[in-house]
């Protein structure tokens, strides 16, 4: 019967007929070591009851190799070998349909992740302080090698802001291990390893050699396949992906760390063909140079960010607001909402008042600014960049926005909405009501105490509101972020 083979680092497969064979290489590469025969049969058997967790029906067991003499002299992994056709990589290659096969994954992922085990030990290889070690290793040994496969620029960015958004989200790192995300996972979930059959898929190929490197976030060990999809050209499929693990797993992880987790997994691959174009490999410099450019792609996509949107009424500052935050997926908090919330009045009950009087003193704003900031900075620390709608009048109030962004390692982001005053007036008078309880008189006074903002980009929305958008996404998302995944997933008056 013919005989194929395919060879890896680390070991050999022999396909022959309906089945594969895997010979483990006696081989010690530093993170795993085969050198000796006890090992391998370790490595093979730990292969087999990990591997039975997602696709008990392919991996048969371990056989022994015995020699002329009748000792045990090899042992292999005995699989059902899978038709090469099926394989997911393949089929997204080829450009075929593949979204009900990545639903079902993210079904079967989702389910392994919830029986998964859990405990101290597993909590720390997925908390913020391994994955922090996990990165510098990893900057370390590309900065190490000879040539400069990676642009030193890309990989200084690249170093700055996944540093940055780890240094201000030790709460969201937190919550997740309390809230018993971190698993016993699979660990190197790629696209060649599934294989997408018509009674459901197969996945294939879990890492077995160490279980460090198999304890972490879930959303990590899905964010390797969407990782993986995007490098094959699939971002959408990517995406789908993703959203379809956190509706299974009942995930409420902020799309930041969707994107932080991408970036990491794609870092990691762009190090590994850092190696590999260091050993000779022509073609891997080219893929390592794509990788490192995906994952920043993904850092500055998933950068916090804390959006300040100000102005007189009547600029249209609530309706930029509310438009950004429908665009990225932010958090939007209404200084109007907010301050009747704290008096205790109903949000959509008027509350008219003369100019710096009734809840409009300045003690009210001082407690409605207050409010919002400690909000904000509650959210940033999760991981969820928030754009706040008020006048942003008192350079105080804004100083204190500044000190909030700082500590949570937040980009910090001023727009200052302006209108001719006619136009300002107009919308005053026919505007539908809402939060908002200034006229005309309060919108002078206001305007003419206002301040300089010379730190905020001034936005014209007496234009076409699609104009206005446009040009405060370019001061917000500079590098077009906002494009690399899109998230409707906006939440208003987050409490």
């Amino acid at each position: 019967m013919y005989t194929t083979t395919k060879e890896t680092h680390a070991a050999v497969v022999f396909l022959l007929g309906e089945h594969a064979y895997k010979l483990k290489k006696p081989v010690d590469l530093g993170f795993l070591d085969f050198s000796t025969l006890r090992a391998r049969r370790w490595a093979c058997e730990q292969e087999v009851e990990l591997n039975r967790r997602l696709c008990d029906d392919v991996y048969e067991g371990v056989a022994d190799v015995v020699g002329p003499g009748g000792e045990v002299c090899e042992h292999l992994v005995v699989m059902r070998r899978m038709p090469e056709e099926r394989r997911l990589a393949t089929l997204v290659k080829a450009g075929k349909p593949v979204d009900e096969h990545l639903r079902a994954v993210a079904r079967r992922l989702a389910a392994l992740h919830a029986g998964a085990r859990h405990g101290p030990q597993i909590d720390r290889e997925g908390g913020l302080d391994a994955l922090r070690a996990r990165w510098n290793a990893s900057f370390e040994q590309v900065r190490g090698l000879p040539g400069r496969t990676v642009d030193p620029a890309v990989l200084d960015e690249t170093e700055r802001l996944a540093t940055r958004f780890l240094d201000g989200r030790r709460a969201l790192f937190d919550a997740r291990v309390a809230g018993r995300r971190v698993v016993d996972g699979h660990g190197d979930l790629l696209a060649e390893d599934v294989f997408c059959l018509d009674d459901g898929p197969r996945i294939l190929d879990c890492l077995e050699f160490d279980e460090r490197l198999r304890f972490l976030d879930g959303l990590d060990d899905a964010a390797f396949l969407a990782m993986d999809l995007e490098r094959l050209g699939a971002p959408r499929q990517a995406e789908r992906f993703l959203r379809w693990y956190v509706e299974f797993s009942g995930d409420p992880a902020p799309p930041a760390l969707w994107h932080h987790y991408v970036a990491y997994r794609a870092f990691v691959r762009a190090k590994v063909a850092c190696l590999r174009q260091w050993q000779g490999e022509t073609d891997a410099g080219w893929e390592a140079r794509r990788l490192s450019e995906l994952a920043l792609r993904h850092l500055r996509a998933g950068a916090v960010t804390l959006v300040l949107v100000g102005g007189s009424p009547g600029s249209g500052k609530s309706t930029l607001a509310g438009g950004l935050a429908d665009r990225l997926g932010h958090t939007l908090l209404r200084s109007d909402r907010v301050r009747k919330e704290l008096a205790g009045l109903d949000p959509t009950r008027a509350a008219s008042a003369p100019y710096r009087q009734g809840i409009y003193d300045p003690a009210h704003t001082a407690r409605t600014y207050a409010e919002l900031l400690v909000r904000a900075e509650r959210l940033l620390g999760q991981g969820e960049p928030v754009i706040i709608d008020a006048s942003w009048g008192d350079q105080r109030h804004r100083a204190v926005a500044a000190e909030v962004a700082a500590r949570t390692s937040s980009d910090l982001v001023a727009l200052r909405c302006t209108v001719m005053p006619q136009v300002a007036a107009e919308r005053l008078v026919t505007r539908e009501p809402e939060l908002s309880d200034a006229d005309e008189e309060i919108r002078r006074k206001m305007a003419a105490d206002a301040p300089d903002w010379p730190d905020a980009v001034e936005i014209d929305t007496g234009v076409e509101p699609a104009q206005a958008l446009e040009r405060a996404l370019a001061a917000v998302r500079p590098d077009g972020r906002e494009r690399s995944w899109r998230f409707q997933r906006s939440r208003i008056e987050a409490g």
